[in-house]
């Protein structure tokens, strides 16, 4: 496998790991935060599936479909959850989950069954 065919998918992994982890430390900072605990904990997981997931696609791991498949499905749950809140930093964190999401979907149809 050639990680080169992966870069936008890398790219918005990359993206997406970084807004969701600033929407996770804008949501510690709003004044009232506690109706927020489930938006940051899934920003904080979701940024750490799409590491994992341009670990996968960089190192050629056999199991990279799988991990992008999941990654894929934590970026769609983080968008659903930020969704839910009238924050631009959700905001913006939802539209760069569900770019990533389909990015993932995209590159994974096209790179051969291992």
């Amino acid at each position: 496998m050639n990680h080169e065919r992966f870069q936008k998918c890398i790219q918005l992994c990359v993206s997406c790991a970084i807004e969701c982890s600033r929407c996770a430390n804008a949501c510690i900072n709003e004044k009232d935060f506690k109706h927020l605990i489930k938006c940051i904990k899934m920003n904080r997981d979701c940024a750490a599936m799409c590491q994992v997931a341009v670990s996968a696609m960089t190192n050629d791991n056999p199991l990279v479909n799988q991990v992008c498949d999941l990654c894929a499905d934590m970026c769609d749950a983080c968008a659903e959850e930020c969704g839910k809140h009238t924050h631009e930093h959700c905001r913006r964190c939802a539209e760069v989950c569900r770019k990533c999401a389909t990015e993932c979907r995209t590159a994974m149809a096209e790179a051969p069954v291992v």
